[in-house]
């Protein structure tokens, strides 16, 4: 189902001012009396208030709309036409912002999700709902040939460079004046998450040197794992801050496969969320008391190092560490 909410409007307002001339009545004008002349006024112009902007990081803090894209890579011949059905779930501007008229361009940073092997981004649904009503828009990409209806798990490979088409797209759409993006997205934060294959996905992309796309601010891998057909090194220069996920009954990608990667990166803020109990699908499909602290724990990633709120760091710590269900670690620190 698609949803056409109120994009941003950026408008700039004009106050022009008119100058009437009066004619004194009482008779024709006399040589010796001359008509007045208007005196001139030196007072300020009013000063041009400041675009709005709207705040970011409160789960369940907007209405959530959904657009279905269907993007079509034609740049790579060699792997013809890749249609990459992608479902874009964004904000609702509140009615009252929106018509006010002076919304800033760019009110919202963007997160684009990939999905582990046979499973459609939909199955993400819940999770992605609550990266969205916290005010991020939020693109979930069914890749060709691995998504829904899997056909060649081989052409992972060929992932990364799927996201990063669509990040490129979807920065086109929001630059646009008008449209169910017009104006929303931020295009200096953006973020890859994924689960599975579509978390080898992103790991690829933002810490392999087969892939890397620089324009990233943060990444999520949920059960994901190095996938050695990428071909490259991992983790051999600087990376956004990661965030990993991982299950520890998860016998599909293991949790040495997690923690592997937390071990190797070294360039820049990790964290990793320790599932109790937790399998390969469940807490990240909205099922059980994981899934919870999941949604909890990603959105206050987002919120620190997209939207720039420091005390999100410390919601992390609490949130992450709940008696039997999970725990954080970050850092130095190993998961236990």
């Amino acid at each position: 189902m698609s949803g056409t909410g109120p994009a941003a409007v950026l408008a700039v307002g004009v106050l022009a001012t008119a100058c009437s001339t009066a004619t004194a009545a009482g008779g024709p004008a006399s040589p010796a009396s001359p008509a007045k002349s208007a005196t001139p006024s030196h007072a300020p112009a009013p000063k041009a208030r400041p675009p709005e902007r709207l705040p970011v990081g409160t789960l369940g803090g907007y209405s959530v709309a959904e657009h279905k894209l269907r993007l079509v890579d034609r740049s790579r011949v060699r792997l013809g036409p890749r249609a990459l059905l992608t479902a874009v779930w964004y904000p609702l501007i509140p009615h009252a912002a929106a018509a006010s008229g002076r919304l800033a361009r760019g009110l919202f940073p963007l997160v684009v999700f990939g999905p582990g092997y046979g499973v459609c981004a939909e199955s993400y649904g819940p999770l992605l709902r609550a990266w969205a009503s916290a005010g991020y828009v939020v693109a979930g990409i069914d890749f060709p040939l691995t998504s829904c209806d899997p056909i060649n798990e081989n052409d992972m490979v060929n992932q990364p460079a799927d996201m990063a088409y669509v990040i490129r797209r979807l920065l086109a759409v929001s630059d646009r004046s008008s449209g169910f993006l017009g104006g929303l997205i931020d295009p200096g934060k953006i973020a890859v998450a994924g689960q599975s294959d579509g978390g080898d996905t992103v790991a690829a992309l933002v810490a392999n040197t087969c892939c890397r796309y620089r324009d990233v601010t943060a990444t999520i891998v949920l059960a994901g794992a190095e996938y050695p057909p990428m071909g490259g090194s991992y983790f051999t220069k600087p990376t956004p801050p990661m965030l990993f996920v991982q299950g520890d009954a998860d016998n599909i990608n293991l949790p040495a496969d997690s923690i592997q990667m937390y071990r190797a990166d070294t360039t820049g803020p990790r964290f990793y969320l320790d599932l109790f109990g937790a399998e390969h699908l469940p807490p990240y499909e909205g099922q059980g008391p994981a899934a919870r602290v999941v949604a909890r724990v990603t959105v206050e990633f987002l919120d620190r190092y997209l939207a720039g709120r420091s005390g999100a760091a410390a919601a992390m710590r609490r949130d992450g560490h709940v008696a039997g269900v999970a725990t954080l670690v970050s850092g130095s620190r190993m998961p236990p």
